[in-house]
């Protein structure tokens, strides 16, 4: 069966009441999704909120899902999206784009060390970076907003989400570096 007939069809068994085709579509789905919330916040605990409290909001709108206009994951993916901005925002106090220091890291990376990174080295990466830089990297490069929007979502200037943005690919850059010298120096 093709992988989005069975994805409409365990939604419209959700939407029938079948509890069993929830926890498949959860299970599905639930890694992939967690990812995503661990790359806004660094704490797991935080995250496995985030993500509970998305599948409570993609229950709740399941019925309003369209398989016309996008794919189960994309739609989903947007309402993780969103759960973990709200609670960014909730937190703007520990958001504070204006306040972050400045990062002297060397802007050479090794090519190579893009090899050595999995999906997880660089979720790992990723929340090592401050709120702010994170933030705006992932809405800007992972999400593929445009700063415009960056700038209405956060509340900031597009100017400072073009600065985070810099800041972010430079700090990550230094980063890359760093595991890629501890990867290679491991293996000397």
């Amino acid at each position: 069966m093709h992988l989005e007939n069975t994805d409409k069809q365990l939604i419209q068994d959700v939407i029938e009441g079948d509890k069993s085709a929830f926890r498949l579509l959860y299970k599905k789905y639930s890694k992939a999704l967690l990812l995503i919330c661990l790359r806004y916040v660094k704490a797991r605990p935080d995250a496995e909120d985030l993500l509970q409290e998305s599948f409570i909001k993609i229950y709740k709108a399941l019925k309003s899902y369209d398989h016309a206009k996008s794919v189960f994951y994309t739609w989903s993916k947007r309402i993780v999206i969103n759960e973990c901005l709200q609670h960014l925002r909730k937190k703007k106090n520990e958001l504070d784009f204006d306040l972050i220091s400045e990062y002297e890291l060397d802007e050479a990376v090794v090519d190579e060390s893009q090899e050595h990174l999995s999906l997880k080295d660089l979720t790992e990466l990723i929340q090592k970076l401050p709120k702010g830089y994170r933030t705006v990297f992932n809405l800007y490069v992972v999400d593929g907003y445009k700063h415009q929007d960056i700038s209405n979502i956060l509340d900031i200037s597009e100017s400072t989400s073009k600065s985070q943005l810099r800041k972010a690919k430079r700090m990550l850059q230094g980063l890359i570096k760093k595991k890629d010298l501890r990867f290679t120096n491991s293996y000397a």
